[in-house]
């Protein structure tokens, strides 16, 4: 190209939008974009998010950080971002327990539902109803004999108050409408090392935390709380199968930003999200968690914010039954 002809191009070029490859408007932003996650580094919401964080850059053009922001059982995380700027910069990644059983347990200084709007939908990971290793029972139907039978209130482990070992736990109590004592531990970490020592009688946890012991068979596996077979274990039959029809419990995640964000912001983020949970990398690594990803329909805000409505109409009362308070 000829000097005259490279400078000619160069002024036409002047008009261009210089921000033109980014989506929306964040096209308009500078500042990278934050996913505040509302616990510790390490555990799994923290590294779901940096999986995701990695892959969204690319989808919205601009650098995105994540920053730890723990406390409350993740209510302080959440605050942080229902009083961002909503500009599309800042978005909360959480729980079922931050954005569903946070509302009937703790008085919050900001509504979940009002004061955040719904992105994605983003991974699920079922529960398994886990027996001590002792227990006779072979399926989920021998297992409800047993505990029927029990002269005294079964041993549930929990991970703690609120937590969703703990929930599931008073979900099945009302559920069978037995008796039972919830026996929390610091995290279903060492309730799992209570169960394989038969300390405890029953226990849930997320697939991909037990999912190694039920394998080396210290522990005994009776149903994935969902309606669909787990994708890392299509071995261990649904509640649905086993005889606990329409019994689910699932610790999902998703993204939420600040309440005044424009649609066309929430559009750009989603659309990045969506092209995220479409990359082979990503799937690959949320396979390996234990995770399984929403079909493409249950992937838009509408959903997630469809979805979110419902868990807490079904939770809340489970809750509020049990008068869970916090710590």
């Amino acid at each position: 190209m000829k000097r005259r002809q490279f400078i000619a191009l160069v002024a036409g070029m002047a008009g261009w939008p210089v921000v033109a490859r980014l989506p929306g408007a964040l096209a308009q932003s500078s500042r990278p974009v934050t996913i505040i996650v509302p616990y510790a580094a390490g555990g799994p919401t923290d590294t779901l998010a940096r999986i995701l964080a990695q892959r969204i850059s690319v989808g919205l053009g601009q650098n995105v950080l994540i920053e730890n922001v723990p406390g409350a059982s993740g209510s302080i995380g959440v605050g942080r971002v229902a009083r961002a700027s909503p500009d599309g910069t800042t978005l909360s990644i959480g729980n079922v327990g931050s954005h569903v059983f946070n509302g009937a347990i703790y008085s919050l200084p900001y509504d979940l539902l009002n004061d955040l709007k719904p992105v994605a939908l983003v991974a699920s990971n079922a529960q398994l109803l886990l027996g001590k290793p002792g227990i006779p029972a072979t399926t989920l139907e021998e297992l409800i004999t047993w505990i029927k039978a029990q002269p005294r209130a079964i041993l549930i482990g929990t991970g703690g108050p609120g937590s969703a070992a703990h929930l599931s736990g008073v979900y099945l109590e009302q559920h069978l409408k037995i008796s039972a004592t919830m026996v929390p531990f610091r995290g279903t970490g060492p309730a799992l090392q209570a169960l394989m020592a038969e300390q405890i009688d029953i226990l849930f946890d997320q697939v991909s935390n037990a999912l190694p012991q039920v394998r080396a068979k210290t522990i005994k596996a009776y149903a994935v709380t969902a309606k669909n077979p787990s994708s890392v274990a299509p071995d261990i039959p649904t509640t649905d199968a086993a005889g606990l029809p329409g019994f689910y419990v699932a610790v999902w995640h998703g993204l939420w930003v600040p309440k005044d964000t424009r649609a066309s912001v929430i559009a750009s983020l989603n659309s990045a999200v969506v092209d995220a949970l479409a990359d082979s990398t990503v799937r690959a690594r949320l396979a390996e968690l234990g995770q399984d990803i929403p079909a493409p329909d249950q992937q838009t805000p509408q959903a997630l914010g469809s979805f979110q409505k419902a868990e807490m109409e079904k939770w809340w009362p489970i809750i509020k039954a049990a008068n869970i308070k916090p710590e």
